[in-house]
C-alpha cells in the first residue's frame, strides 16, 4: 500500500471515474482508498470504514435518492460537518461564477472543472491537503467579481481582528502552510493555528477557502 494522500471519488458517470483513478494513480504520493456512484450513502458508509479520505472529490451532479435530490453541493455540508478535517474539491462541468461561490460557501475547499488539466487536479489535492484550501484563477475571479455583487461585509468592532491576525489571514491567502507561516512570523504553528481558529470563528468561515473569499471581499488583502 502507497504512503500518500488518502483520496476519494464521489462520481456517477463510472468511464469518467474509471479515469479520474487512472489519472491519479500516476503520482506515487496520491492513494484512491474509496469510490462511490452517488453521494446519499457516502457519510454512513465512511463512518463505518477503518479510513477516511483525506481529500474528497466530489460531481457537483448527482443522482437522487429516490424521490429525493442529493447533489454534490449537498454532501460537501453532509462531509464537513461529519469530518471536519476533510478536504473537499468540487468537480462539475460549470464554470459559472455563482456555481463557485455558492460551493466555497457550503464548505468546499476549491472548485475544479472537468476538463480541468490532469495535473491542476494533482495540484488541487496537494495543495488543498496541505494548504487548506485550492484558490485556483478561476475561483478567485468569482469571488472577485461577486464583491460587486453583494454589499460588501463590514468589519464591526465585535468582529475586528487584531494586526497579527491580518498577518496570518494574508500568509493563509497566498496558500502558505502553518509551518511556512510560523517561520515567517518567527511563531509557533500551534499559536498559527490558533490565529487561523480565530480567524475563522470571528469571519464565520467555514475553512480557509471561506477565509480567502472573505477577506478579497473586505478589501484585506490584494492578490
Amino acid at each position: 500500500m502507497k504512503n500518500g494522500i488518502k483520496v476519494g471519488l464521489v462520481e456517477d458517470q463510472h468511464l469518467f471515474r474509471d479515469g479520474m483513478k487512472a489519472i491519479l494513480s500516476v503520482w506515487q504520493d496520491i492513494e484512491i482508498i474509496f469510490e462511490a456512484g452517488e453521494g446519499f450513502s457516502v457519510v454512513q458508509t465512511l463512518l463505518q470504514s477503518e479510513q477516511v479520505p483525506d481529500v474528497m472529490l466530489v460531481d457537483l451532479s448527482l443522482p437522487p435518492n429516490g424521490n429525493t435530490p442529493y447533489s454534490g453541493e449537498q454532501l460537501t455540508i453532509d462531509l464537513t460537518a461529519a469530518f471536519p478535517e476533510m478536504k473537499v474539491l468540487i468537480l462539475s462541468g460549470h464554470q459559472d461564477e455563482k456555481f463557485i461561490i455558492r460551493l466555497i460557501e457550503a464548505g468546499a475547499h476549491g472548485y475544479l472543472v472537468k476538463d480541468s488539466d490532469p495535473l491542476e487536479v494533482y495540484q488541487a489535492i496537494v495543495t488543498a491537503y496541505e494548504k487548506g484550501a485550492y484558490i485556483n484563477e478561476r475561483a478567485l475571479m468569482a469571488i472577485q467579481q461577486n464583491i460587486g455583487k453583494k454589499t460588501k461585509e463590514i468589519l464591526k468592532s465585535d468582529t475586528d481582528l487584531t494586526w497579527r491576525e491580518l498577518e496570518v489571514l494574508e500568509l493563509i491567502c497566498q496558500q502558505h502552510t502553518a509551518e511556512e507561516i510560523g517561520e515567517k512570523l518567527f511563531i509557533s504553528v500551534k499559536t498559527v493555528n490558533g490565529h487561523r481558529s480565530n480567524l475563522l470563528l470571528k469571519t464565520a468561515s467555514r475553512n480557509v477557502a471561506g477565509l480567502v473569499m472573505y477577506a478579497v471581499k473586505n478589501g484585506l488583502v490584494n492578490i
